[in-house]
């Protein structure tokens, strides 16, 4: 563990939290600061510094989700260490249009060897996709040019949260 610690902690690594409009990375990104009372949703992006585990420093750059914004997503990817994509599981309209979105942001050549996590959000709610269904409906054993990590998790509640942002440490320790 010490050699993470030091690898991580020297200077926060830059964490992309992308994903399409209402999948939850705000939310996200307030549980892990401990507050996420009131969110509204991301105009632009936000950027926070946590300490998601002792000794481990993420600046996680939480970039708006709706059509227009995601343009911009590129503009972001400078220095990145590893991206979160959260997508929202029990909303199976957007399933197919979130997929799209990953796929073509992970062409980026910036973007090869980047550790992925993705957070099948909102698995509180009653409709929500378990995290093999979302793997095949989103086509994600085919990310063969990324380690990759699905998380089963609601960003409301923190279940699975703390547990990702672990997976992500670990994942950016091993591509060093």
């Amino acid at each position: 563990m010490g050699s993470m610690c030091s690898v991580l902690s020297k200077q926060p690594a830059k964490i992309l939290v992308l994903g399409i409009d209402g999948a939850g990375k705000t939310s996200l990104l307030y549980t892990l600061k401990g507050n996420n009372d009131m969110i509204s949703p991301t105009v632009g992006f936000n950027v926070e510094t946590v300490e998601p585990l002792e000794g481990v420093f993420f600046e996680l750059f939480d970039v708006g989700g709706t059509e227009k914004v995601r343009n911009l997503w590129i503009h972001h990817i400078e220095n990145t260490k590893g991206l979160v994509y959260v997508v929202d599981s029990n909303d199976e309209e957007q399933i197919e249009e979130s997929r799209k979105e990953l796929f073509k942001f992970l062409k980026n050549e910036e973007m090869k060897g980047i550790p992925i996590v993705i957070i099948a959000n909102k698995q509180d709610l009653p409709n929500a996709l378990s995290t093999t269904d979302l793997t095949n409906r989103m086509g994600f054993h085919t990310l063969t040019s990324h380690r990759w990590h699905i998380q089963a998790a609601s960003a409301t509640t923190g279940e699975g949260v703390f547990e990702s942002m672990k997976k992500m440490s670990n994942m950016i320790k091993r591509s060093k």
